[in-house]
């Protein structure tokens, strides 16, 4: 029993970051193409597809990122799986977002991923998260700080319902799942955050300046 739960959770984990793995934003701006590598901030998360190739292409992206999580977390879900596989796989996925091994370990920030996963995790916190999110970006216009405020309200929130309630089924692998994503939200977003303080961010909407340090993405992009 002990060898079949290890096998369950070696597959798991697995598939969830393959199915991270899949560079969406790439694929589709290449259908254009467009080396989303070699463009703008030379991310390949949504907000650079966005600005670089269009808002149809952003919109395949914002759509098909969430569903790799989604895929990844609910088949074992939907199979009754012990819930803290659940969340190493949900965990994992994220990580194939971010850290492509086909991509030399870069790629997007997770943040689309990580909605999928949560979805399937807990929907209410994942819908209040999407509220936050939206009225940030509405509000400033900077997606990543947008980001950054859902992110960090997952976990509260979960906090928050087991105050309420200590015994919401899978508290804590929902719990530990949100302080990772959240952690890992924070690392993708580092360059961001400097430039938030700094006053540099670039809002969505804007175009973007041909400045040095775009220049410097294409022969080294940073991850999206």
């Amino acid at each position: 029993m002990f060898e079949l739960e290890n096998l369950l959770m070696t597959a798991f984990i697995t598939l969830g970051y393959l199915l991270g793995t899949v560079p969406t934003g790439l694929l589709v701006a290449r259908v254009r193409g467009v080396d989303i590598r070699r463009s703008g901030s030379g991310n390949i998360g949504a907000t650079n597809v966005l600005r670089s190739v269009g808002p149809l292409a952003a919109l395949v992206v914002l759509l098909v990122d969430p569903l790799k999580g989604v895929i990844a977390v609910g088949l074992p879900a939907l199979l009754g799986i012990d819930p803290w596989i659940i969340s190493a796989t949900a965990i994992a996925t994220v990580l194939g977002n971010t850290f492509n091994i086909f991509l030399g370990f870069r790629g997007g920030k997770g943040i689309a991923t990580s909605l999928g996963v949560f979805l399937v995790i807990d929907p209410f916190v994942t819908f209040l998260a999407v509220v936050l999110f939206a009225v940030t970006v509405l509000l400033s216009r900077f997606v990543s700080l947008a980001s950054l405020i859902a992110v960090t309200a997952g976990p509260l929130m979960l906090l928050a319902r087991m105050d309420v309630d200590p015994n919401v089924l899978g508290a804590a692998p929902r719990l530990t799942t949100a302080f990772a994503i959240a952690a890992l939200a924070y690392f993708s977003h580092r360059d961001n955050i400097v430039r938030l303080r700094r006053g540099e961010e670039h809002r969505i909407g804007e175009r973007r300046a041909h400045r040095s340090d775009d220049r410097a993405a294409v022969s080294q992009p940073p991850p999206d």
